[in-house]
């Protein structure tokens, strides 16, 4: 008799971001989204159960308790903030859908020196309501998400860090 289902191979990935509590709300619904673009839509995404506030204590972890807690995971993402990574992209690409909002170009969002603070709090701050989880930040993403290739190609480096997954998932 032919097996009507194929077996599920777990994969296992943590999401290590500087500050779980707001970024959590952030990168997890895009880790399950390149996730499943690459292949894997029934992949365990997980964040880290030790608090983490900062990049050093971040690096800390990754070099000492998350390896004892969580070295069997597949993949491992460490996503700093963009304080120490150089840019806002976690930022920029949860404000992919609603770009028609901004008072500005989005070649000029990209650009903005001071885009948590004058660009994506004040928009998420007229998109939230009350009880939303993170304030808002997880339905923006989702929005946001929802266009994956617009995503893609307003945000390469997202599609730079799918690529990079999808290397990571196929052993190249």
């Amino acid at each position: 008799m032919k097996e009507l289902c194929e077996p599920v191979v777990s994969f296992g990935v943590l999401v290590i971001p500087e500050d779980p509590t707001n970024n959590g709300y952030t990168l997890m619904p895009l880790a399950r989204a390149l996730l499943k673009d690459v292949g894997k839509p029934n992949a365990r995404v997980q964040l880290p159960a030790v608090p983490i506030h900062g990049y050093d204590q971040a690096v800390r972890a990754i070099r000492g308790e998350l390896a004892g807690r969580y070295g069997r995971e597949d993949l491992w993402l460490f996503c700093p903030d963009a304080d120490r990574a150089g840019s806002n992209t976690m930022l920029r690409f949860a404000c992919v859908a609603f770009r028609d909002e901004l008072n500005e170009p989005w070649e000029r969002v990209r650009a903005h020196p001071r885009m948590r603070e004058e660009v994506f709090e004040p928009l998420l701050k007229m998109r939230s309501t009350g009880g939303r989880a993170g304030g808002g930040r997880k339905s923006m993403m989702e929005a946001s998400l929802r266009n994956l290739p617009l995503v893609y190609q307003l945000c390469p480096e997202v599609k730079r860090l799918r690529d990079r997954i999808a290397d990571s998932v196929t052993g190249r």
